[in-house]
């Protein structure tokens, strides 16, 4: 019997790669944020940026942006005066935000054992 060694998987630097292509885009410091804030259904630019705090308005212009290019985010413009303007997820978006619902809450789970982890790390250089 004749064992077979498993061929281990190759990331290309490419637009081709999924994860690199993909998942790079969501694994920013502001979109997972981001996504999260929309979950609960349309907001506003200011609202979403009083509740993730910590991003400059031009980051999350770029971010709202990006997410809306990547297809996980609708932008409507209501032709009022002035002008609203709302952000939402799209069928994608929801989608996405399901499996980041678990890497999140392994995050809180796991945050106090990081940092711990971490900081034993830093200890010993």
């Amino acid at each position: 019997m004749s064992k077979q060694k498993a061929e281990k998987r190759v990331f290309h630097n490419n637009d081709e790669c999924p994860v690199r292509n993909v998942v790079a885009q969501i694994g920013d410091k502001w979109s997972v944020l981001i996504l999260f804030a929309l979950v609960e259904g349309p907001d506003r630019f200011n609202s979403i940026k009083s509740r993730v705090v910590g991003v400059s308005q031009r980051m999350l212009t770029q971010t709202l942006r990006g997410l809306e290019r990547e297809g996980y985010v609708n932008r409507t413009v209501y032709p009022e005066v002035p002008v609203r303007v709302e952000y939402e997820l799209t069928g994608m978006g929801r989608g996405l935000v399901k499996p980041l619902y678990q890497l999140v809450s392994w995050a809180e789970t796991h945050h106090d054992e990081i940092k711990r982890s971490r900081q034993a790390y830093d200890e010993r250089g």
